[in-house]
């Protein structure tokens, strides 16, 4: 049984899929762990770690997927690298799937039995499994720091001889994972933080980390909950109400922070240009959306816009600019996810494809797209 860890191809993406303690656990289970050379220099980790941990360092990409069983992924295998696979490997990875069938048909061409971590169940036993969570996690705190470092002032409030500092305004939009930690770390550099979300049980989570909750409570925003905890599209009226009251909150705020995602749809507009131009000189926008089409008009993937007085912010891979974090937690949620798959008595792989884990995960097997979501549009 070998599991290979290639270096990312996406120019963008700093994470790896395991670290030398997940190594470790890997061939503890039986499995030989081939990583290719550099494969973990973004991430702070050298290929020594590795070998220490009982890996072998591949040369390259081909050496790497040589007869590999598993391939671990940050992301989704492009269309060279699945060339360099052999049929029947399992692919675990972020997938990013809506949006790009095309890619989701050509793993099942290429004939790989692909896994997307993103479709992980919100449930008790898949928690430690859970990569949007442990991401967005992180995403939310750098949102704060990329915000406090192109912000021209200090957070906190400053009471000195020559007189007081006023602490910085904060006003997180979407109260998910990624905005409950933005609200957390702004408030523990000091800013005063408000926040915003369109499902009632976020108001409590705000309150309870010391933010002030904002939002038109009416009642469609009673009911705007999914049962699996996700945000609801809403209605025009009520966007065009919660555009005003946001609007007029916005001119007083200092820091934006948008973290609003819909899985499968693109991210949902929040911030107009009319409400960036009302913004005092100096504020800044943290549009964790961008990769999705943004929160926030005006934001330019992968770039710090300057749009009147304020400068938008539009990192992309936003937990990779903390790789070494990023990756050591992406990599403890594949290995909670893989190591289910193995026999720990006969140290093969062996996997249980009625598991409800690997049926609301697996996206292609046996050469054919086999995920509900993307069947009707894949083939053979």
């Amino acid at each position: 049984m070998k599991i290979a860890v290639p270096t990312e191809t996406d120019s963008v993406e700093t994470r790896v899929a395991a670290t030398p303690e997940t190594v470790k656990k890997f061939t503890a289970l039986g499995a030989g762990v081939t990583v290719q050379a550099g494969a973990g220099s973004g991430s702070l980790i050298t290929d020594a770690e590795y070998e220490a941990a009982g890996a072998t360092i591949a040369a390259d990409a081909a050496a790497t997927f040589a007869d590999a069983d598993i391939v671990l992924l940050v992301r989704r295998p492009d269309a060279e690298t699945l060339k360099l696979m052999k049929r029947g490997a399992l692919v675990v990875a972020t997938m990013d799937p809506y949006g790009h069938e095309d890619a989701v048909a050509a793993m099942a061409e290429a004939g790989v039995d692909a896994f997307a971590m993103e479709f992980m169940p919100r449930i008790t036993r898949a928690q430690v499994m859970d990569v949007l969570s442990s991401q967005a996690n992180l995403s939310g705190y750098q949102a704060v720091i990329d915000a406090a470092a192109n912000y021209g002032r200090a957070l906190p409030m400053m009471m000195t001889a020559a007189g007081t500092v006023p602490a910085a305004r904060v006003f997180v939009m979407g109260a998910g994972v990624a905005g409950l930690q933005a609200i957390a770390t702004a408030r523990r550099l000091g800013a005063v933080v408000t926040a915003t979300d369109v499902r009632p049980a976020a108001k409590e989570q705000v309150e309870s980390l010391g933010a002030k909750f904002i939002a038109v409570e009416d009642e469609e925003f009673r009911q705007a909950e999914t049962a699996g905890g996700y945000a609801k599209e809403m209605s025009a009226e009520y966007r065009a109400k919660q555009a005003a009251l946001v609007a007029e909150h916005i001119k007083k705020q200092d820091i934006v922070i948008t973290t609003a995602l819909i899985p499968g749809r693109p991210a949902p507009r929040l911030v107009t240009a009319e409400m960036v131009a009302a913004m005092k000189p100096g504020s800044v926008l943290v549009d964790l959306a961008v990769e999705r089409g943004g929160n926030v008009e005006g934001a330019v993937p992968g770039e710090v816009a300057r749009v009147g007085n304020a400068r938008i912010v539009g990192y992309l891979n936003v937990p990779g600019r903390i790789a070494a974090s990023a990756s050591g937690l992406y990599a403890r949620n594949l290995y909670a996810f893989v190591e289910t798959m193995i026999d720990k008595a006969n140290k093969a792989l062996a996997v249980n494809w009625d598991d409800e884990l690997v049926k609301a995960t697996n996206l292609t097997r046996g050469g054919a797209v086999v995920h509900p979501a993307f069947a009707a549009k894949g083939g053979a």
